[in-house]
C-alpha cells in the first residue's frame, strides 16, 4: 500500500510539474500587452493601448520611435508569418519546409524578384523619409526578434531567427505583386486549345472584352509542352504556404447619395484564407501623422487606410502585365536565342537552393530580352522551345514602397493621386473618399499597347521583334473616376471601361458582382453606414437566376422523375440568395459542374479541362456559352450523336440530381448549403493531424458563393464538397460623418500567435457578418485598453 501511495505521489508531482510547464511555457508565449518595455531603438516614450481585439493603438512624440513601436508590436503577433513570406521570393522556403516546397522556390527563384528587389534598393535614396521610416520599422522587428519570445513555429521546425532588412520588404512586395497576377495560369492553357482545337472554339470563349458586358465607368476615356508547362506552375504556386491575391470590392459613395451627406466607403479585398490572416490592423497616432492601416507582415506602410481626412482602399485590377514568348535557338549553338535578324547569348546564372534534411539543389537560369525562361526550371518541355516570361514588375525599377509612403501620407486627393501614379506594377485599383466630399479611383499600373495582330492572351512569337510593346501609356491615360456626375465609384475585378482608345486587355473577373453592386447602389440616394454594412454581406447572386432561366427554358420537366421535378421547382424559384440552409445553391453548383464537365471536357482532355476549371476564364464561361445556342462546345465528340443545348443541360441536371441522392438520400430540404461550403483557416502547418485543433480555426459552414458581394473560392470539382479557398480578408466600412465609429472585422483575429487570446476571437462575429469599431478616439481607448510602454534603453 506504502508503494502504491509513493507511485501515486510521484505521477501527482509529474503531472503538476508538466502542467506548470505547460503554463510556463504559454505564459512565455503569450505577447506583452501591458508594463514597460526598455529598448535600445526608441528615442523617446512611445506608448501602444491594445484595445479589446488586441489592436494596437500607437501614440509616439515623432514618427520614427512610432513605427519602431508598430515593428516591435507586429513582429511579436506575426513575426513567423513575416519569415514565410519573405522566403517566397528569394526561393528560400525549402530551407525551413524541405522537399515540399522545391518546386515553389525553383519557379520563385527563376522570376528575378530578388534581383529587381537589389536594383530597387541600390537606386532608393537612403536620405529619404521612406527609407528612414521603413528602416525605423525593421529596428522594431528586429528588437523582437532578439528580445522578444520565439514564436512555437520556429522552435517545432528548428528555425534560426535572421534579422530583417529591407530587402526582405521588397521581396515580399515582389510575391505581392506576382500573386495578383492571371497571365501564367491563362496563356499557357489558351495557347494549348488553340493549337489542340483551332480557332473554332476560340472564338466562342470570352477571351476577348465584351463590351456589352457590366464595365467601370471611366471620366477620361505544342498542346501537351503547353499542358506540362501550366500543371508545372500550379504546382509551384499551390505548394505555397502563404495565399495569394485573389479580386476584391470596393465602392466609394458620394455625398449626394448619403443620408449624412457625407462620403461612406467599403472595401473587402478578396485573399486566400490561411491562418493568420493577411492584414494586421494599426492606430499610428503622432503630432505629424495620424492613420488607422492595414498592414502586410514586413511592409511597413499600410496598404489599406484611414484618418479624420480621407479613406483609401484597393482591389486588383488584373491588367495583363506578363507576356510569354516562345523563343528560338540557333540552329547549332544551345546558348543563343534569335531576336530579329541577330543571334544573343543567354544571360546565364546559377543559384543554390538549400534543402532542409536533404542535399542542396543547383538550378540554371537563362534569360533572354524578355525575362527568364520560365520552363527551365519547372521540369516541362525540352530544351529546343524555350517560353521566356516579360513581366512589368521586374522590367521597371520599383518605387512602391516611396509610393505606399506617400499614399498613407497624403493630406488631398491631389497627394494621393502623386503616390497612385507611381506604382508601375502589381496593377491596383485605388479606391479614394474624403471629409471634403471627394470620391475617386484610379488605375495603378504601368500599361502598354501591341500592333494590331497580337493578342497578348497567347503564348508570343520571341523571335520576330514584331509582338513587342510599341507604346507604353502614360499614368494620366489609365482608367479612372474622379467626382463623376453618377456620385459613386467601384471596383469588382471588372473590366473598365474604354481608356487610351482601347479596351485595355486583361484578366477581368465575370460582371456577377459588378452587376450587383450597380444594381443596389443605382436606385438609392439615402445610403447610411448600417445599409453599406449590409451590402457588403450581400450573398444574392444577379447572374445565376439568369443561367437557371437558359436550364429552365431547355427542360422539358415530362422528362424528370419526381425528386427531379423537386429539385427542378427549387431552382425556378431561387432569386440568387446563398445562406447555410438554402437549398438552391447545393443543385445549382452541383449541376454548374457536370455543365461544364459534359460541355468542356470531351473536346479539352481531362488535362486541360482541370486547368480550365482553376482559371478566371471558366467564371466568364459559364454565361457566355451558356446563352449561344449554336456553339460548337454542345457537340460530344465522343459519341456518335449530335448534341444539343437542350441535350446536355438536360443530362446535367438529372446527374446532378443522381449525384445529390447518392451524397445526401431522397429528403431534399437536408441539402442545404451550409453543409458542403465550409471554410478552415489553416496554419502553414496545421496539416499535421496532431497540430490542427491548436493551429487551425474552424471548420465552420459558410454563407456566401462564388462571384456573389460576399465572394467565396472554391475549386470547381465532381465531389460535391466546397471547401472555401478565399474571400473577403476583411470588410470594412469608413462613414466620414461619424469616422470614430467606422467598423471593420478580421477572418479570425489579431495575432497569429496561437497563445494570444485575440488568435481567433473575430471568427464567430464574421462568419455571422458582424462588425466592431476601428477605434480612433483617444479617451475611448484608454478607457478599453491595456497599457504597453516603450522607453528608451540608455544603458
Amino acid at each position: 500500500m506504502k508503494l502504491l501511495k509513493r507511485i501515486l505521489l510521484i505521477l501527482l508531482i509529474l503531472a503538476v510539474a508538466l502542467f506548470l510547464s505547460k503554463w510556463g511555457y504559454e505564459t512565455y508565449q503569450k505577447p506583452v500587452l501591458e508594463g514597460t518595455i526598455k529598448s535600445s531603438e526608441i528615442n523617446s516614450e512611445t506608448t501602444v493601448y491594445f484595445d479589446e481585439y488586441g489592436i494596437p493603438h500607437i501614440y509616439g512624440s515623432n514618427e520614427l520611435d512610432a513605427l519602431t513601436a508598430l515593428g516591435y508590436v507586429h513582429a511579436q503577433d506575426r513575426l513567423w508569418q513575416m519569415e514565410l513570406l519573405r522566403r517566397i521570393a528569394p526561393g528560400r522556403l525549402s530551407e525551413i519546409l524541405g522537399e515540399a516546397t522545391i518546386e515553389t522556390d525553383k519557379f520563385f527563384v527563376t522570376l528575378g524578384i530578388e534581383e529587381a528587389s537589389e536594383k530597387a534598393i541600390e537606386a532608393l535614396d537612403k536620405n529619404s523619409e521612406a527609407y528612414k521610416k521603413a528602416q525605423a520599422y525593421l529596428n522594431g522587428v528586429n528588437d523582437f526578434m532578439t528580445n522578444g519570445a520565439t514564436p512555437v513555429e520556429y522552435t517545432i521546425l528548428g528555425v534560426q531567427p535572421e534579422p530583417f532588412t529591407i530587402k526582405d520588404t521588397y521581396n515580399i512586395i515582389g510575391y505581392m505583386a506576382f500573386s495578383f497576377a492571371m497571365a501564367h495560369k491563362t496563356d499557357p492553357l489558351l495557347t494549348a486549345l488553340h493549337q489542340k482545337l483551332g480557332m473554332e472554339y476560340l472564338v466562342d470563349l470570352p477571351v476577348d472584352v465584351d463590351p456589352s458586358t457590366t464595365l467601370i465607368k471611366t471620366t477620361n476615356t505544342d498542346t501537351e509542352q503547353y499542358t506540362e508547362v501550366i500543371a508545372k506552375v500550379h504546382k509551384a504556386l499551390n505548394a505555397s504556404p502563404i495565399p495569394a491575391f485573389i479580386g476584391s470590392n470596393s465602392w466609394v459613395i458620394g455625398p449626394d447619395k448619403t443620408t449624412s451627406g457625407k462620403v461612406i466607403l467599403a472595401n473587402d479585398p478578396h485573399i486566400g484564407f490561411a491562418q493568420p490572416a493577411v492584414w494586421y490592423e494599426a492606430h499610428v497616432d503622432c503630432p505629424d501623422y495620424s492613420m488607422y492601416g492595414y498592414y502586410m507582415a514586413g511592409i511597413p506602410f499600410p496598404l489599406l487606410g484611414h484618418n479624420k481626412n480621407l479613406a483609401y482602399g484597393i482591389t486588383m485590377f488584373e491588367n495583363d502585365d506578363i507576356d510569354f514568348y516562345r523563343e528560338e535557338l540557333h540552329p547549332s549553338e544551345s546558348k543563343k536565342y534569335r531576336f530579329k535578324e541577330e543571334y544573343f547569348d543567354f544571360d546565364i546564372s546559377e543559384k543554390t537552393i538549400k534543402v532542409k534534411d536533404a542535399e542542396p539543389i543547383q538550378i540554371t537560369i537563362r534569360k533572354t530580352n524578355h525575362g527568364p525562361v520560365v520552363n527551365d526550371n519547372v521540369e516541362t518541355i525540352s530544351e529546343e522551345s524555350p517560353i521566356s516570361m516579360s513581366w512589368v514588375f521586374t522590367k521597371y525599377e520599383s518605387h512602391v514602397l516611396e509610393a505606399l509612403h506617400q499614399i498613407s501620407r497624403s493630406s488631398n486627393m491631389d497627394e494621393f493621386k502623386e503616390g497612385v501614379s507611381l506604382i508601375h506594377a502589381p496593377g491596383l485599383n485605388m479606391m479614394y473618399g474624403d471629409a471634403k466630399g471627394n470620391i475617386g479611383w484610379w488605375a495603378a499600373g504601368k500599361l502598354y499597347k501591341f500592333r494590331e495582330h497580337v493578342n497578348p492572351k497567347f503564348i508570343l512569337d520571341g523571335a520576330s521583334g514584331e509582338d513587342e510593346p510599341i507604346e507604353f501609356l502614360d499614368f494620366e491615360a489609365n482608367p479612372t473616376a474622379q467626382n463623376p456626375k453618377w456620385n459613386y465609384v467601384y471596383s469588382a475585378n471588372n473590366q473598365p471601361d474604354t481608356i487610351a482608345d482601347i479596351l485595355y486587355p486583361g484578366y477581368y473577373l465575370p460582371e456577377d458582382r459588378a452587376k450587383r453592386i450597380v444594381e443596389l447602389l443605382e436606385p438609392k440616394n439615402d445610403w447610411t453606414s448600417k445599409d453599406v454594412q449590409l451590402m457588403i454581406n450581400d450573398h444574392v447572386s444577379a447572374v445565376a437566376p439568369e443561367n437557371i432561366a437558359e436550364i429552365i427554358a431547355n427542360i422539358d420537366q415530362n422528362d424528370l422523375n419526381a425528386i427531379e421535378k423537386s429539385a427542378f421547382d427549387i431552382l425556378k424559384s431561387w432569386d440568387g440568395s446563398n445562406t447555410e440552409e438554402d437549398i438552391a445553391p447545393v443543385i445549382y453548383s452541383k449541376w454548374l459542374y457536370q455543365y461544364l464537365e459534359l460541355t468542356f471536357a470531351d473536346e479539352m482532355g481531362s488535362d486541360l479541362f482541370e486547368q480550365f476549371l482553376k482559371t478566371h476564364l471558366v467564371k466568364r464561361t459559364v454565361a457566355h456559352v451558356l446563352k449561344n445556342d449554336t456553339s460548337v462546345w454542345w457537340e460530344n465528340i465522343d459519341t456518335e450523336e449530335t448534341e444539343t443545348k437542350a441535350d446536355i443541360l438536360l443530362s446535367s441536371f438529372k446527374k446532378s440530381v443522381h449525384l445529390l441522392i447518392n451524397q445526401f438520400g431522397e429528403d431534399i430540404t437536408s441539402w442545404n448549403w451550409g453543409k458542403v461550403h465550409t471554410l478552415e483557416h489553416q496554419h502553414p502547418i496545421g496539416s499535421q493531424a496532431a497540430l490542427r485543433s491548436t493551429f487551425n480555426v474552424g471548420p465552420f459552414p459558410m454563407k456566401g458563393a462564388k462571384e456573389v458581394i460576399d465572394n467565396r473560392g472554391y475549386d470547381y470539382s465532381n465531389s460535391g464538397l466546397y471547401e472555401i479557398k478565399s474571400g473577403p480578408s476583411t470588410r470594412r466600412v469608413i462613414d466620414f460623418s461619424d469616422i470614430e465609429n467606422s467598423v471593420s472585422i478580421l477572418p479570425t483575429g489579431q495575432s497569429g500567435n496561437p497563445f494570444s487570446p485575440h488568435y481567433q476571437d473575430q471568427a464567430e462575429m464574421y462568419n455571422k457578418g458582424q462588425f466592431r469599431k476601428m477605434k480612433m478616439n483617444k479617451k475611448e481607448i484608454i478607457d478599453n485598453s491595456t497599457k504597453l510602454i516603450f522607453l528608451p534603453n540608455n544603458e
